[in-house]
């Protein structure tokens, strides 16, 4: 699979599953970039900056991401947290 074909297959579960959850909190995430299999994801929102945003990150998003898109090496927060 190529950096394109994972960010369009994460694209897809980060909008129909991801998004929903961090939204119920108010939050969200994006997709920043993928390179050599590596997932860089930006928190948003109510997620940016909050105590569980490294949790989140490493717990749901990464493990839901490696369980669906096989090719995913890691997740990398890319966000700015203030």
């Amino acid at each position: 699979m190529t950096d394109q074909e994972i960010m369009d297959a994460v694209n897809v579960i980060m909008a129909e599953e991801v998004a929903p959850a961090l939204a119920s909190h108010g939050g969200g995430a994006l997709v920043t970039k993928v390179e050599n299999g590596v997932v860089f994801v930006e928190l948003e929102g109510g997620c940016k900056g909050c105590p569980g945003a490294r949790m989140t990150m490493k717990n749901g998003i990464e493990t839901l991401l490696k369980e669906r898109v096989p090719e995913v090496k890691e997740v990398i927060d890319d966000t700015v947290h203030m």
